[in-house]
């Protein structure tokens, strides 16, 4: 059975939302965004961050410094049916990586029947500007999942409820293990 983009969206948060106190989810505006229509869904805390450079530098100062952990949704048109977890981000030859666990979160995609990969490759538009700033602001305590556009994400019932078990096995407790930066 299919279903509508929007209404998984609403159901991934609200049981995201059930096991995540003191998290803040942010999306892009956009009425037809992707990441704009995951966190809208959301009842819980969430941010729609400005399409450009300068009013999203503008709206992450202006977020309250008081979160555990940050995830930052970002569209990406070449994904079609799987999610890209980002751990690093690049501005002016330096870069800055993120702090949580990226690998529980990708086992709880995968065990969810979630296609997922993590890249050590930083992206060079406004989702890296985004994550950059609140990697520094949240000292590392954010992370960028890239999902697919509404258009070329079909998802199927039977995710829905896998979808579940996977998020709430999210933990925030863990951080990822150092990466060596020599190599960039």
């Amino acid at each position: 059975m299919q279903i509508d983009m929007s209404d998984w969206y609403n159901y991934i948060l609200y049981n995201f939302s059930l096991e995540r106190k003191n998290k803040l989810f942010i999306g892009f505006k956009g009425k037809n965004n992707s990441s704009a229509m995951l966190v809208n869904s959301f009842s819980g805390q969430n941010y729609l961050l400005t399409n450009s450079f300068d009013g999203l530098k503008k709206d992450i100062d202006k977020l309250p410094a008081e979160y555990d952990a940050v995830y930052l949704f970002g569209v990406d048109k070449d994904l079609t049916d799987s999610f890209r977890i980002e751990q690093i981000a690049e501005k002016d030859g330096k870069y800055l990586t993120t702090k949580l666990d990226l690998k529980s979160i990708s086992d709880c995609f995968s065990a969810s029947g979630i296609k997922n990969t993590i890249s050590k490759v930083p992206t060079h538009y406004l989702c890296n500007e985004a994550y950059w700033h609140l990697l520094e602001k949240y000292e590392g305590k954010a992370v960028l999942i890239h999902i697919p556009t509404a258009k070329h994400y079909t998802i199927y019932a039977k995710t829905l409820k896998d979808m579940d078990k996977a998020i709430k096995n999210f933990k925030i407790d863990k951080v990822s293990p150092a990466i060596d930066l020599s190599d960039f």
